[in-house]
């Protein structure tokens, strides 16, 4: 980081005093700081400096550390080391700061301190002739999409060409700067693609309340004209061409799909005659299978110990092992109730506008497909549900008292009767 130094004393005035607007701006900014903390403040107040004079005097950090009651080199040192702060006159109508950082380099800065090394000054930090106008370079100025870019004053002018700049210098030169629109010199809106917007062009797919609307409008549509609806599907010819079945080839002995006839080999044989050849797995016998092999142990006969060994009672059972009979009186997880049963909750049509049952404390996606594949899809379904329907469908979910814990009828109930808002009047929190 360069040294940052204050300017000549030959430039220097010799006081400093706020005028009555910013006077009273300054004594705003420092109640905002807790008492004894006031020398916090003393970098809006040399920024309320800066846009008062230009720049930043030795008198103003000065006064401004005297006025907050912190040592002057304390001022100093905040002065010095933030560069936002000029410590130099700068033109009295714009200091033009060009962003020199690779994104704007990239893109053609050098070509645009060019252009204020023409018309303002060679050197960075110099003022024009008539003391209008000034420039530097600077680091990142934030707007690496629209880059090139410089900034005037609080102004940025972004996606710059070296001829609009020199247009700018001009208007600025003649004390039109008010005139010229700060953002993007191209016509872009923002930093939205150069080309136009490619993606997010309509906030349907963003917005849940545009989707239900549409949904609602469409619903409405459906039911005040069904003809016309109907009308829009083409009829179907009844000696149509049926489209082909997409169904995989059946297993057979044909010779197109006999995996006996997939060998490389030149000379094939027929179905039958590869059967023949084949032989079959020998038939398991217990006997034979608990001999020793002769090979091994150099003789025949039965292994030793018993067929089947004695295992401790704590030893873990595979479910496909059968229970004793003591074990088997055991009750066992109750089955799901049947469909057909009179207690299931009557279920409707999917609807165009479908409640987000997710919002029930306890329904998750998975849940919320059952729910849907029950012909549940709205909150006055669930709030309507009757006790014995409740148990059907706590059943159903293998929930054991479950809905009947999370209390799924009143949260429906809230939700159907005004949705998040209602909700959190009834429980005190938001659904979760």
């Amino acid at each position: 980081m360069s040294v940052r130094r204050l300017a000549e004393a030959s430039v220097q005035p010799a006081s400093f005093a706020f005028n009555r607007a910013n006077a009273a701006a300054a004594k705003q900014w420092i109640k905002k700081y807790p008492k004894g903390r006031e020398p916090s403040a003393i970098i809006p107040l040399l920024m309320l400096a800066q846009e008062q004079e230009g720049w930043v005097t030795k008198a103003a950090i000065e006064t401004i550390s005297d006025m907050l009651g912190m040592p002057r080199i304390r001022g100093l040192e905040v002065a010095t080391f933030y560069t936002q702060y000029q410590l130099n006159p700068v033109g009295t109508r714009a200091h033009i700061q060009v962003c020199g950082t690779t994104p704007c380099m990239l893109r053609g800065s050098e070509a645009l301190m060019d252009v204020c090394r023409s018309k303002i000054h060679h050197d960075q930090f110099h003022t024009n002739d008539k003391g209008t106008l000034s420039w530097e370079e600077v680091e990142c100025l934030g707007a690496c999409v629209n880059a090139p870019m410089v900034m005037v004053f609080k102004d940025t002018f972004e996606d710059l060409t070296p001829e609009r700049l020199a247009e700018i210098i001009d208007l600025y030169d003649a004390g039109k700067g008010a005139s010229v629109t700060p953002g993007p010199q191209n016509g872009r809106t923002g930093s939205e693609p150069a080309s136009g917007l490619t993606s997010l062009k309509s906030e349907k797919a963003i917005l849940k309340s545009t989707r239900d609307r549409e949904a609602r409008e469409a619903a409405k549509a459906a039911k005040a004209a069904p003809d016309a609806i109907i009308a829009t599907v083409a009829p179907v010819a009844a000696d149509a061409p049926v489209a082909p079945s997409k169904a995989s080839k059946p297993k057979t002995d044909a010779p197109e799909t006999s995996p006996a006839l997939k060998s490389p080999s030149p000379v094939k044989v027929a179905p039958a005659v590869e059967k023949a050849a084949s032989v079959s797995a020998p038939l398991h016998s217990a006997a034979n299978a608990n001999k020793a092999d002769p090979e091994v142990e150099q003789v025949s006969k039965q292994r030793s110990g018993p067929k089947n060994k004695a295992e401790p009672a704590t030893a873990f059972k595979a479910p496909e092992v059968k229970v004793p009979a003591a074990k088997a009186a055991k009750p066992s997880k109750p089955s799901k109730p049947s469909l057909e049963d009179k207690n299931r909750p009557a279920g409707i049509d999917r609807p165009a506008l479908v409640d987000d049952l997710k919002l029930i404390s306890g329904v998750g996606p998975k849940i919320e497909g059952i729910l849907h594949s029950l012909g549940i899809f709205t909150f006055a379904q669930i709030a309507s549900w009757k006790k014995a329907e409740r148990e059907w469908v706590d059943g159903y979910l293998s929930f054991q008292g479950r809905i009947e814990r999370d209390d799924w009828v009143k949260q429906a109930k809230a939700l159907a009767k005004g949705g998040v808002a209602e909700y959190i009047r009834v429980f005190g929190k938001k659904p979760v």
